[in-house]
C-alpha cells in the first residue's frame, strides 16, 4: 500500500477516535506504562514510509477488521470476563454464579451436565452416574429459575454451551425471565446452537443434521423477530481444537460452519445485513502463543472478506466477527497441575492480544474436576490480572506490523482457504443440499456423511501424539521434568446425593404440574415439526407447561428420528 492511502486510514482514525472520546466512549483511565511513558492508542508505519502488506492489515476498526473491531482497541471497553461454570444441581451453581459475579465477573456462561447435552431427563436410566457431575442438571424450566434466582436476567448476558438441545433450553431461558418479570425482548446472551460441530468434533447430536438445522433456522427467525439482541448461534471451533486438529483446521472448519449457517439463513429468507450480527464464534487459546494471535486476527479478516464478497453483507456488524475464547483444556496436565496456572495465563493473554471479545480462562484442577471454588479464583483473578496489571488494554492490536505476526497470519488465512475450497469441493457431489442451502453447507454435510472432518482431525491428532511420544514436542511435568515436590490436589466432587435430590425434585414437579396441559403442549408442538411454522413458539408453550428437557427432545426423537454416525474405519 502507497504511503498516501497509509496516510488516509490514519487520519480516518484519528476522527473515528475523536469522535469517540467526545461520545465518552473511551474509559476514564490511566493509559502509561508502569514507569509513567504515555502511549499511544495505536501505532503503525511511519508516516511517509510504503508498506505492501498493510492494504491486509489496516487500521482499527475498519475493513479487514484484521486490527479490532473497534477503533478504540480495550481503551473503549474490555473483553466481558465470563466464566464458565456449572455442577451439581441449579441452587449449588446459582451460589457459584453469584459468587463470579460478586468478584468481578462481566458475564455468566453456563455449563450443562451430559444428561441435559443429550436431551436425557435425571431420571432417565441413560443418566445413571451422570447427574451434575460435569455441568449443570437442568430438567425443566422450573430448574432454570432456580438457577438466575436472584440474578435479573435483563441485566446480565449469559452464554449456554449447549448444542443437541439447545432449543428446548432457551425456551427454558425464556420462560425463566417471564417469570422474573423481565420482558424477553431485552434478552442479550448467547446460545451455542452450534450442531456442525458436534457431528465434526463433540458427537452431542439428537437427530440427523437436517431436522437439526429447521431447529437452527426457527430460532434464528425468531430472534430476528423478536428478541433482536440475542445471539443465537455460537459457532464453535472449540471443540474441534480440543478433538485434536490443528490452528488452521481450527479456524477453518470453524468458518466454514459459520458460513453454512449463513446459507441457512439466507435460505428461510433472511436478510444477511439483519441476522449475521446474531451470529457470533467461540474459539480455542492453546499454548502456542503466536500462532494463536495469527488465528485470531486471520479469523476476523477470513469473516469480513467472504461476507462482504461472498455473501453480499453490506453493513459493518453483519462483517464484523466476534468472538469469545476460552483457554485450552487439552493443555492442561494431570502432572505438577500448578504448571496450568502458567498455561492459562499464557493462553489468556493470547486471546487479548488477538482481540477477544469475551474470555473463560480455565482453572488449575479442570483436568481432574469441576473446578473448586478456590481455583475458579485464581482463573478469575488472572483475567484481573492481565486487565488491570500489564498495560495491553492500551494500545490496539500491538503486536499489528510485527514481521513474525503478520506472516503467520497470512499463511494462517491462506491455510484456511484451500480448506475452504475443499469443502466446497465435497459440496459438489449433491446437487439437493446445494440447491437447499448453499455449496459451503452442502459441503459440510457431505464431509460429516463421509467422515472426512473425522478423519482430517484424527490424522492431525496423530501425528502430534507421535512428536510428543519421540520427544519432538515437550509438555513439562509430562515427558520434560518430570520430577516436583508437590503433592495431589483437594478437588471437587459431586456426591450421588445430588442425583438422587434431583430426581426426587423432578418427580415432585412432574406429579404437580397440569398433567393434561404438558401432554396437550407436547401434541401441538408434535404437530408442528411435521409443518413448515416456526416451532419455536409450541415449544415455548410446552416449556411455560412445565414438560421438561426429555420429553420435549424424545418427542421430537420420534417425529424425527435418532442419528447414528456410520462406523469408519
Amino acid at each position: 500500500m502507497q504511503a498516501e492511502e497509509i496516510e488516509a486510514g490514519r487520519r480516518r482514525w484519528q476522527e473515528r477516535m475523536a469522535a469517540a472520546v467526545e461520545a465518552g466512549k473511551v474509559r476514564d483511565a490511566d493509559f502509561t506504562t508502569l514507569s509513567g511513558v504515555e502511549v499511544d492508542p495505536v501505532y503503525g508505519p511511519e508516516p511517509g514510509v510504503d508498506d505492501p502488506r498493510f492494504e491486509r492489515i489496516g487500521w482499527p476498526g475498519e475493513f479487514p477488521y484484521t486490527r479490532g473491531l473497534y477503533t478504540t482497541g480495550y481503551r473503549g471497553r474490555t473483553w466481558t470476563i465470563r466464566q464458565f461454570a456449572g455442577f451439581g444441581n441449579a441452587q449449588q451453581t446459582n451460589e457459584r454464579y453469584k459468587m463470579i459475579l460478586r468478584s468481578g465477573g462481566g458475564g455468566l456462561s453456563v455449563a450443562f451436565d451430559m444428561p441435559t447435552l443429550m436431551g436425557r431427563d435425571s431420571d432417565d436410566e441413560r443418566s445413571v452416574g451422570e447427574v451434575g457431575h460435569c455441568g449443570v442438571a437442568v430438567d425443566s424450566a422450573s430448574d432454570m429459575d432456580v438457577l438466575f434466582d436472584g440474578i435479573p436476567l435483563g441485566d446480565v448476558t449469559t452464554s449456554m454451551t449447549i448444542s443437541g438441545p439447545a432449543v428446548p433450553i432457551f425456551c427454558m431461558y425464556v420462560v425463566a425471565a417471564e417469570r422474573q418479570g423481565v420482558d424477553p425482548s431485552i434478552l442479550n446472551g448467547t446460545l451455542q446452537t452450534d450442531i456442525f460441530k458436534e457431528y465434526i468434533a463433540q458427537k452431542e447430536w439428537l437427530f440427523g443434521p437436517e431436522p437439526h438445522l429447521r431447529l437452527i433456522g426457527d430460532l434464528m427467525q425468531y430472534c430476528v423477530a423478536n428478541i433482536p439482541a440475542y445471539k443465537p448461534l455460537s459457532v464453535s471451533g472449540y471443540h474441534i481444537r480440543e478433538a485434536g486438529a490443528t490452528a488452521a483446521q481450527e479456524l477453518a472448519f470453524t468458518l466454514a460452519d459459520g458460513f453454512g449457517y449463513v446459507e441457512l439463513g439466507t435460505s428461510r429468507g433472511l436478510d444477511v445485513d439483519v441476522f449475521a450480527p446474531g451470529l457470533s464464534f467461540f474459539f480455542d487459546a492453546h499454548i502456542d502463543f503466536f500462532e494463536e494471535i495469527a488465528k485470531f486476527r486471520a479469523a476476523r479478516r477470513i469473516w469480513a472478506r467472504w461476507m462482504r464478497d461472498v455473501y453480499g453483507a453490506t453493513s459493518e456488524k453483519a462483517q464484523w466477527l466476534r468472538f469469545h475464547t476460552q483457554t485450552a483444556g487439552v493443555s492442561l496436565t494431570g502432572q505438577q497441575p500448578y504448571n496450568n496456572v502458567v498455561r492459562t495465563s499464557v493462553e489468556a493473554l493470547a486471546a487479548v492480544l488477538g482481540g477477544t471479545n469475551s474470555l473463560h480462562t480455565n482453572a488449575l484442577d479442570e483436568v481432574l474436576a469441576l473446578p473448586t471454588e478456590h481455583a475458579a479464583e485464581i482463573a478469575l483473578r488472572t483475567q484481573q490480572v492481565l486487565a488491570e496489571e500489564t498495560g495491553v488494554v492500551n494500545v490496539a492490536d500491538p503486536l499489528g506490523g510485527s514481521w513474525y505476526v503478520e506472516a503467520l497470519t497470512d499463511r494462517m488465512e491462506a491455510d484456511a482457504e484451500k480448506i475452504f475450497a475443499r469443502i466446497r469441493e465435497l459440496g459438489e457431489k449433491d446437487a439437493r443440499w446445494h440447491r437447499e442451502y448453499g455449496p459451503m453447507t452442502a459441503g459440510i454435510l457431505r464431509g460429516i456423511e463421509e467422515g472426512w472432518f473425522m478423519s482430517e482431525i484424527a490424522d492431525s491428532a496423530f501425528e502430534y501424539q507421535q512428536k510428543l511420544e519421540k520427544g519432538e514436542k515437550k509438555i513439562v511435568g509430562v515427558n520434560a521434568y518430570q520430577d516436583t515436590v508437590s503433592g495431589d490436589l483437594e478437588i471437587l466432587r459431586v456426591s450421588h446425593e445430588i442425583e438422587e435430590q434431583q430426581r426426587k425434585a423432578l418427580g415432585e414437579r412432574r406429579a404437580q404440574r397440569d398433567e393434561a396441559a404438558a401432554r396437550a403442549a407436547l401434541d401441538t408442538m408434535v404437530e408442528v415439526a411435521r409443518t413448515d411454522e416456526n416451532l419455536i413458539p409450541a415449544m415455548l408453550d410446552a416449556v411455560r407447561a412445565e414438560a421438561t428437557l426429555g420429553e420435549i427432545c424424545d418427542a421430537l426423537r420420534t417425529e424425527w428420528g435418532s442419528y447414528r454416525e456410520p462406523a469408519r474405519f
